[in-house]
């Protein structure tokens, strides 16, 4: 298989993988989802008695609740990711559209730590000194 049907194969996948998500985490995060979450459990409850409690009986819902943990955080972490990116790609339009922002800031969240660090306390230094400025500005109207 060449690379470039490799790479149509793929995107293929990520593509329905990514529709999938998208509409898996719509419906788990409703009301129906957790509705039907608690059916299940109020279910496997009621059933206690006709099993007498046994070990199988709450591995049922111990192998059940894991399973579905499992799978359901991939679905969360993916949602976030495209959240995240979306996110940054309106923050990026915003920045480039404002005459007065400063273009740096496209794409920062691309940076390493350190590098993020060295801005933060870049801005927190604006901050302190806007802070000391608005303190002056407020202590002389105050003496007027």
């Amino acid at each position: 298989m060449n690379r470039q049907t490799s790479d149509a194969s793929s995107r293929n996948v990520h593509e329905h993988f990514g529709r999938f998500a998208a509409v898996a985490s719509g419906w788990l995060g409703s009301t129906w989802a957790f509705a039907g979450a608690g059916l299940v459990v109020a279910v496997w409850a009621a059933t206690g008695p006709i099993f007498h409690f046994s070990p199988t009986w709450a591995q049922a819902i111990n192998t059940g609740t894991g399973i579905a943990t499992f799978l359901v955080v991939f679905l969360i972490q993916n949602t976030q990711n495209r959240d995240a990116r979306a996110i940054n790609l309106k923050l990026n339009e915003l920045i480039r559209a404002m005459d007065k922002a400063r273009n740096q800031m496209i794409d920062i969240e691309r940076l390493s730590d350190l590098e993020l660090d060295e801005m933060q306390a870049t801005y927190e230094k604006i901050k302190t000194s806007w802070t000391e400025r608005q303190a002056r500005t407020a202590a002389s109207t105050a003496e007027k």
